[in-house]
Parts: structure tokens; C-alpha cells; sequence
């Protein structure tokens, strides 16, 4: 009896394992493309590197906190925007994709529908993991420690990969909207703002009222001040805005937010495909 005899005459098994297999096949297929074309991945892990050693040195002169201080204050900072560039990858990743006719000789196959954005969000959250290691080693260089305890500091990195997941999506659903890689790369680079609008690399306290509000309801300035709280960097600031000054809870509602919106508006639109 031929192997195609034999899947045919499996149904509930296969029905029961399509969208494990399917996600994994597709997580599969993006890291054998991250590793026949690394410059994406390799630009987006060695930038904050490289504005670490940049803002540390310069910025940190100039500012009130100076040297080794600031950079403590600067490492988190750069991991929680880390954490949100999940927005330009998976932007532009989903629509190159779209771009290049992937997604439409996906949805000829037999796959369940929600595995195609699953596994490339699972694609980037694996090869987020792997990429903070040089940021952290070379935070480590540079002066920066965790102060806090391993409970503490493990929750710190899983919150941060909590919010690279959330965000993935929403650029995944991005991407599938525009389906075009040039438009996705120019709107991409505007993402670089984002971090500038928040604590990532300068304290809020002496903005403008209005731009401080702006700043400290930014995602980005909860998971940064999450970060320096797990480990031992700084506390929240009390008089801050909601998600600043309780980070973990408010990193925790800004992620549920993103994956409750952007997961099933992801699954719909390429299931929708061009339409």
C-alpha cells in the first residue's frame, strides 16, 4: 500500500495535527529564509548595538545620569525597543511575502489558515531570542548588571519577548495590508520614531506635560521601565502615567491588547488574501 494510501486512510489524525504541523512547517521554511538572507535579521540586532555604544558614550555626557549610569538606564531601554522592532520585521517580512506571490501559493494548499502568520511570528520571536544575546553581552561590557534576582530577571526577558510576539503581529497584519516590500520598507523605517517618543533612552520626567503623556502611555516606555524594575536598575516613577508606574501590568495589558486585535485581524486577512 503506497504512503499516499496510508495519509488518506488517517483523516482524524491529520485533521488533528494540521495546524501543529502546518506552523511548524512554516516556521521552518522562514528560518531556512533568515538563513539564505540574514541582512534583515543581522541589521535590526547589531543597530541597537551599535546606538549603544553611540547614545552611551555621546548622550550619556550630556545628560544627567553620566557614563556608566546611564548606560544601565540605556541597556533595558534598547532591549524594550528590541522588543517592539517586531513591528518593521514583521511588516516587512509578511509582505514581501505577499509581494512575491508566497501567500498565494500558500492559501493553494491544504494548510490551516492560521499557521502561515503562526509560524512566522514564531519564526521571530526564536530568532529574537537568540539575537539579545549580543546586546546583553555587550551591556554587559559597557557596564550594565542585573541587580535584581534570576525570578526577577527571567521575568524581565519573558516580558520582553511577550511584547516582540505581540508586535510581530501587528506588523504581520501590516505587511498582509500593504503587500508591497518597498512600501513596507519605507514605512518600516518610520517605526525608528516610536522609541524616541518614550523612556527608551531619556527619563520623561522633565518633558513638556503633553509630550510626557505622550511618551509614558507608549508602550515601549512600560516594557523599558518593566525591564529596569525586574533588574534592578531603577524603580517605576510614581508620579508617572499608569503603565509606567505599575511597568509589568501595563507591559502585560499592552501585549494582551496587540495579540487579542492583531491575531485573529492577521488570520482574517490572509485567509482574504488580495480581496
Amino acid at each position: 500500500m503506497s504512503s499516499t494510501t496510508l495519509v488518506r486512510e488517517r483523516p482524524a489524525t491529520t485533521a488533528a495535527s494540521t495546524p501543529v504541523a502546518d506552523s511548524l512547517a512554516v516556521l521552518g521554511r522562514h528560518l531556512q529564509r533568515i538563513k539564505a538572507a540574514p541582512g534583515v535579521v543581522i541589521l535590526t540586532q547589531t543597530m541597537p548595538i551599535t546606538m549603544l555604544l553611540f547614545f552611551g558614550y555621546v548622550f550619556g555626557s550630556a545628560l544627567a545620569m553620566p557614563g556608566q549610569e546611564y548606560r544601565a538606564f540605556l541597556v533595558p531601554g534598547l532591549l524594550a525597543a528590541t522588543a517592539a522592532n517586531g513591528i518593521m520585521v514583521g511588516m516587512f517580512q509578511a509582505s514581501q511575502d505577499c509581494h512575491r506571490g508566497v501567500m498565494d501559493r500558500f492559501r493553494t494548499l491544504p494548510m490551516s489558515r492560521p499557521a502561515v502568520p503562526f509560524g512566522q511570528t514564531a519564526a521571530d520571536l526564536l530568532t529574537t531570542a537568540i539575537g539579545m544575546v549580543p546586546l546583553i553581552i555587550v551591556g554587559l561590557a559597557v557596564g550594565w548588571r542585573i541587580e535584581g534576582g534570576p525570578l526577577a530577571a527571567l521575568g524581565g526577558f519573558g516580558l520582553l519577548l511577550l511584547l516582540r510576539f505581540a508586535t510581530s503581529w501587528l506588523g504581520c497584519w501590516l505587511g498582509l495590508l500593504i503587500r508591497n516590500e518597498e512600501i513596507a520598507g519605507q514605512l518600516g523605517s518610520a517605526t525608528f520614531i516610536l522609541p524616541l517618543l518614550s523612556n527608551a533612552y531619556i527619563p520623561t520626567g522633565n518633558l513638556p506635560d503633553w509630550l510626557r503623556t505622550v511618551a509614558e502611555w507608549n508602550p515601549i516606555s512600560a516594557m523599558a521601565s518593566a525591564t529596569r524594575d525586574l533588574f534592578g536598575n531603577a524603580s517605576p516613577a510614581a508620579d508617572a502615567a499608569w503603565p509606567v508606574a505599575h511597568p509589568v501590568a501595563g507591559t502585560l495589558a499592552w501585549s494582551a491588547v496587540l495579540l487579542v486585535v492583531f491575531v485573529p485581524l492577521s488570520v482574517r486577512r490572509y485567509a482574504r488574501g488580495g480581496e
